[in-house]
């Protein structure tokens, strides 16, 4: 699709906005890129407008009845013909994904696969064109819970306010996705792995500092606790396979078989992981003041990035790709090239740099908003939202 065909949905959006009748959800959605590729920032200044005049929209949808149940039939993708079609095509049309044009029959044709796909990008699950457990659960989350959602966001969204500076990184958490931005565009996006629901990542407002290369990992107490205990209790080499040294309050090193591990001993003790590829920080740690004492991080266990679900850690977050963030992060700071950051992994040393001038970051909870016209849904995984249907078990 070319840029001038991008700029006439932007202008049939705008204008059906201020006629009242809402966004073209589905022609805009399908003019956008994937979510990983570089366009406008997901909260820019017209966030708050569009989200604002979409929830009519929606209001309009739950008052006439909402949108038919699409009956879990199996796999539904190209080529097939089936009853339960026929409700997805219905269930399209409704919510703007599908032209009406393209009525309503049995057929899975190339137009409802488009379409699909379209309603998987705008919910976050991977767009493959095919009806399967993720996107039954959204199709069937009520009209009216997405009406919901759309006015609590819209609250949160306006809290955060239109200015969030010319050069900042965010991480919307129900999205499982970071962003940079400079200068009203975001170059780059990155999967993220946050806090699962029993260990949330916190709202955070700060600025970066600082990068360290290699670093060590301080196990915290909270981890040692509900993680490292009942570990070593069921793997008694679990500490020794994985590097983990303990340290007791003078910085002598113990014997994991000097600790009792049935019992809250192992609390007393500093554990430390130190540098290498098998290090849960990876080869990075960015940094930035917080009262939750949480950071970013590179991983190990780059497969995760690959997950629809994302919510695997204990509040940090893991960033895809971590290295061009960084490389982006420290591109004013003298003497840190990509080059020389490259250099500084490959060493195996660890090495801090500080930041020449901080970035803003901001580490927000967002479930519902539009960007170019394109109304975007993610499950309420922390049930912040209080839309009272199943938004959060979408994901189970």
């Amino acid at each position: 699709m070319t840029l001038d065909r991008r700029a006439v949905l932007r202008g049939l959006a705008g204008s059906l906005a201020a006629a009242g009748q809402g966004l073209p959800v589905a022609a805009v959605a399908q003019a956008y890129p994937p979510r990983s590729e570089a366009g406008a920032p997901t909260f820019g200044p017209g966030t708050i407008q569009m989200t604002e005049q979409v929830i009519p929209r929606y209001d309009a949808i739950a008052a006439r009845g909402g949108w038919p149940a699409v009956q879990p039939a199996g796999p539904l993708q190209a080529g097939i013909r089936h009853q339960a079609v026929a409700a997805l095509r219905h269930r399209l049309i409704i919510e703007g994904d599908l032209d009406q044009g393209y009525g309503v029959n049995e057929m899975f044709d190339a137009a409802v696969e488009a379409a699909v796909r379209s309603f998987q990008y705008r919910h976050g699950i991977a767009a493959d064109g095919a009806v399967r457990e993720l996107t039954y659960a959204a199709l069937n989350v009520p009209a009216h819970i997405r009406a919901s959602q759309l006015r609590t966001n819209l609250v949160r969204l306006r809290t955060m306010g239109g200015n969030l500076g010319s050069r900042y990184v965010l991480c919307n958490i129900p999205a499982t996705q970071i962003e940079i931005v400079e200068n009203g565009f975001a170059p780059a996006r990155f999967a993220a792995i946050v806090g699962k629901p029993e260990r949330p990542s916190p709202d955070i407002q700060s600025r970066i500092v600082e990068v360290n290369f290699n670093p060590f990992w301080t196990v915290p107490a909270s981890i040692v606790r509900r993680d490292l205990i009942p570990k070593m209790q069921a793997e008694p080499d679990y500490l020794t396979k994985n590097r983990i040294r303990i340290l007791d309050a003078n910085g002598y090193e113990l014997s994991p078989a000097q600790i009792n591990w049935y019992s809250t001993e192992a609390t007393n003790y500093r554990f430390k992981q130190d540098p290498g590829d098998f290090n849960s920080l990876g080869s990075i740690r960015i940094n930035f003041p917080s009262a939750h004492g949480v950071y970013m991080h590179d991983t190990p266990f780059k497969n995760l990035f690959g997950d629809d679900f994302r919510f695997h850690s204990s509040g940090c977050v893991r960033v895809q790709n971590v290295h061009e963030l960084v490389s982006w992060l420290l591109a004013e700071t003298p003497g840190w090239s990509p080059a020389e950051i490259d250099y500084a992994i490959r060493s195996g040393e660890q090495r801090n740099a500080r930041l020449a001038r901080p970035v803003p970051i901001y580490w927000v909870y967002v479930t519902a908003w539009v960007t170019d016209g394109v109304v975007q849904f993610r499950d309420d995984i922390y049930n912040r939202d209080g839309a009272g249907g199943p938004v959060a078990a979408t994901r189970g």
